[in-house]
């Protein structure tokens, strides 16, 4: 790593590292909060989501064109801020470094922004064996356990019993193509199943595991998540 990339960590680190100051700036935190209210006000807000995706659209518009063609399973989607800085380097420290602030961070940022209304369980998104081991945890699992204990609503699990290749390269179609099947729930569900993950970024996971829901019982599933990859990203 280089002098800059090593300054850079370290300073990241101290950022969430220190309770009491902003995780963003440094400045002295709002009280009982991780950010101070300059921060707060800065954040890349999802000013306009599309209704069921929650993809940036239009001012005046109420769904996206994907959703208008292809409506998902889901029936909307929470994501109160876009998948952007800071927000982008606290998600890669909460999934990739397993910070306990930044995934703390994550969800009160969440709680901002519920849902509106609230749900009979909290439905995490399942990791195959393989990246659960690799990763050591697993984020959505992690967000929802934390929500569920602010909240007083259960948490219920699925599995992924498809090993499909990384998502990351994938276009909105591949990434549709390569989640069909992967997700199964073998209890029964409740009426209303809200799906909570890190990032929303086409969908695509959602609309799998929505699936999986309904076919389990579920009459209603929506998604909420801390950010939304913006328009034009995914």
């Amino acid at each position: 790593m280089t002098l800059k990339g090593w300054l850079e960590r370290c300073g990241q680190f101290i950022k969430q590292a220190l309770p009491g100051y902003c995780a963003f700036c440094l400045a002295p935190a709002s009280a009982g909060r991780g950010w101070c209210a300059t921060c707060l006000v800065e954040l890349p807000w999802n000013l306009q989501p599309c209704r069921q995706c929650a993809e940036p659209v239009s001012p005046g518009a109420s769904l996206c064109g994907h959703c208008l063609i292809e409506p998902p399973a889901f029936s909307t989607t929470q994501a109160g801020l876009l998948y952007q800085e800071p927000i982008k380097q606290l998600v890669h420290d909460f999934k990739f470094q397993a910070s306990p602030r930044a995934g703390t961070l994550l969800a009160e940022l969440m709680l901002l922004t519920p849902p509106v209304t609230q749900s009979d369980a909290l439905l995490s998104v399942p990791m195959t064996a393989k990246h659960a081991r690799a990763r050591g945890f697993n984020q959505s699992h992690w967000l929802a356990e934390r929500l569920s204990r602010q909240l007083g609503v259960p948490v219920v699990t699925a599995k992924r019993v498809k090993d499909s290749p990384s998502q990351r390269t994938l276009n909105r179609r591949q990434r549709a193509a390569n989640l069909a099947g992967a997700f199964v729930i073998e209890s029964p569900l409740p009426a209303h199943v809200v799906i909570v993950d890190d990032v929303v970024t086409t969908g695509s996971t959602g609309h799998a595991l929505a699936r999986a829901a309904l076919d389990a019982g579920a009459r209603r599933v929506d998604i909420w998540a801390a950010a939304r990859t913006p328009l034009g990203k995914d």
